[in-house]
């Protein structure tokens, strides 16, 4: 990224990025340079990943060289660009080095196999010319010029690519379906309608690489047939949306989108549909609604998109993942795609570590990785070297497995095997310290919340397994509250409308089957054995190590401990509110909850 001599700095200004402080790093660093006698150049990408150590910045020396800093801030600026212009490396702010990849946090990357996120953090999302520059839109160039629409599917289908938004649908196989669809108007909708906590794949690549997307839309909508192509991106993705406004009117002035693309007698446009943020709309058929300006509700199939989707027009619907690996596939060929992942489950798949992970941030691994090579060799492990106890794979939709299940393979078949689901690529990670009971509430919490309310089995049942989760962290458990909540779920799982209702279940399905003693503590002996849940845990002071250093007292909000200075306090239980502030500020560790 340096070729014309000079020493680059490249900075991550994704979401991640300037939540920690980017704005302000980027500010500092365009006031040094502006003042300062410093031969460097200044640019911007999207997340480069590592996301646990943000602010990024990536120095490009015009040896080649590389090393990314982390952890920066303004007061850090002026020291970094001296460093920088000298060629000095500031060893304690190193996050990854070229010349030594394995180095402090580069076994991050090192561990991965990036095609979905092949750029990110690489080029500026804002500048069609450095994505042009590697490559970019010669393989919508060679599909739309030297490929019939049959041979770009069957070259999809070599691949093996599955729908990545959680279905896992073979991709080529719905072209097929669409492209044999009869119409006189065909569209091709993006779902970017990302709604699962803790999962931010697809926002981080439509910040990060928003040209990959848009020649993926132009390759599967020639593919298909389809003139008019929509992205369904939520409001809550600000960023995303600009720098999709930037790439879609970049390509309109290339000539890459409208009328006779790259010469050829086909036209191809992309609208952008702002999403309110409903869950539900991750749904096929609710998303088409709400494209339409309907309330985002699912409606039963058949008939399905590929036959009668918007507007009664066969519809293809891709998620952003998926959109993203299509022009690699189409320019290096669909067999050696099909070369990484297991039988079934081919590619690669982009996953979201977060929770108590030590390296939150995006992975990209080859599809049949064991959940503890992800957890492990990629996210670095538990922090705060505590105890690894469960992942939570699938979002709201998906499920929680226990340590005894880390050698299990990330594919289709074999995470579905557990009870949970690939999902979109939520991993969320839980210690010791996570009850989960209290997790199982969380996720059904969500999924209530979120349901459209069109089906009885989705909108009562889920109300009624989190009235019964609730009363069990509350302490008011009732042993036949097990049998009730399974009975429950296979209800919901086998009446409601859509997959919403569908999976909702799942999260508590799979805790009742590995952590079933945590819901027997609950119940039967009125215990939170992670110390989570408010009803069921006793705050302690521990007279033999209290120092009486009056700490605890001045945090607590109801004023429950008290003591002399100097002598060991106590806790009164009937004011104390079990917060657990004080657990935190004791710098004897003599607090404690049971």
């Amino acid at each position: 990224m340096s070729g014309n001599g000079r020493t680059k700095l490249v900075l991550g200004y994704g979401t991640c990025g300037i939540a920690a402080g980017a704005a302000a790093v980027k500010e500092a660093l365009e006031r040094e340079l502006s003042v300062g006698d410093y031969d460097l150049e200044l640019d911007i990408a999207g997340c480069m990943g590592f996301c646990f150590r943000e602010p990024i910045v990536e120095v490009f020396y015009p040896d080649g060289k590389a090393v990314v800093y982390g952890d920066l801030t303004p007061k850090k600026v002026p020291q970094l660009l001296q460093a920088a212009a000298s060629g000095e490396i500031l060893e304690d702010w190193v996050v990854r080095r070229s010349d030594d990849p394995t180095a402090s946090e580069g076994d991050f990357l090192a561990n991965q196999h990036r095609i979905v996120l092949r750029h990110c953090g690489k080029l500026n999302p804002e500048s069609i010319e450095e994505y042009i520059a590697m490559g970019g839109y010669e393989a919508a160039r060679k599909a739309l010029t030297t490929m019939t629409p049959e041979e770009i599917i069957d070259e999809v289908s070599k691949s093996g690519l599955r729908g990545r938004g959680g279905a896992g649908f073979p991709t080529g196989t719905k072209w097929g379906f669409a492209r044999k669809a009869r119409g006189d108007q065909k569209y091709l909708v993006c779902n970017a309608d990302e709604g699962d906590p803790g999962a931010f794949m697809d926002r981080s690549v439509l910040e990060g690489d928003p040209h990959a997307v848009i020649e993926g839309m132009i390759i599967a909508g020639y593919a298909i047939g389809a003139t008019q192509g929509y992205i369904y991106c939520r409001a809550e993705y600000p960023l995303a949306l600009k720098r999709l406004d930037i790439a879609i009117a970049a390509c309109r002035e290339r000539g890459f989108l409208g009328e006779r693309i790259f010469g050829t007698d086909w036209n191809f446009d992309i609208k952008i549909k702002k999403g309110a943020g409903a869950f539900v709309c991750g749904e096929e058929t609710a998303l088409i609604a709400s494209i339409e300006g309907k309330r985002g509700m699912p409606r039963p199939r058949p008939p399905f998109p590929a036959n009668e989707g918007l507007w009664g027009k066969p519809t293809n619907i891709n998620n952003v993942e998926t959109l993203a690996a299509v022009p690699w596939i189409i320019a290096n060929g669909g067999e050696k795609y099909a070369q990484l992942g297991t039988e079934k489950s081919k590619g690669t798949k982009v996953f979201c570590l977060a929770g108590k992970v030590r390296r939150s941030g995006l992975a990209e691994v080859p599809m049949g990785y064991t959940l503890r090579q992800v957890i492990f060799d990629v996210g670095g492990g538990v922090r705060e070297g505590k105890e690894f106890k469960a992942v939570q794979l699938g979002g709201p939709s998906g499920g929680c497995l226990p340590a005894s299940l880390l050698d299990t393979p990330v594919d289709y078949e074999a995470i579905t095997a557990t009870g949970a689901i690939m999902g979109s690529g939520g991993m969320i990670v839980a210690d010791s310290s996570t009850c989960m009971v209290d997790l199982a509430r969380y996720f059904l919490s969500f999924t209530q919340a979120e349901s459209c309310g069109k089906c009885v089995p989705c909108r009562l049942g889920t109300k009624r397994m989190l009235e019964i989760l609730t009363r069990i962290c509350e302490g008011n458990g009732e042993p036949e509250d097990l049998e009730r909540l399974e009975v429950l779920a296979a209800d919901i799982k086998a009446a409601s409308l859509c997959a919403l209702g569908g999976t909702a279940p799942n999260p508590v399905l799979t805790t009742l089957k590995y952590f079933r003693n945590e819901y027997e503590d609950h119940i039967f002996r009125r215990k939170c054995t992670a110390g989570v849940c408010p009803a069921l845990i006793t705050v302690k002071i521990n007279q033999e190590v209290c120092t009486g250093c009056g700490a605890c007292a001045r945090i607590c909000p109801v004023e429950a401990i008290s003591g002399e200075k100097k002598e060991p306090h106590s806790i009164d239980p009937q004011v104390c509110i079990r917060c657990k502030l004080c657990l935190s500020r004791c710098p004897e560790e003599a607090i404690y909850a049971e």
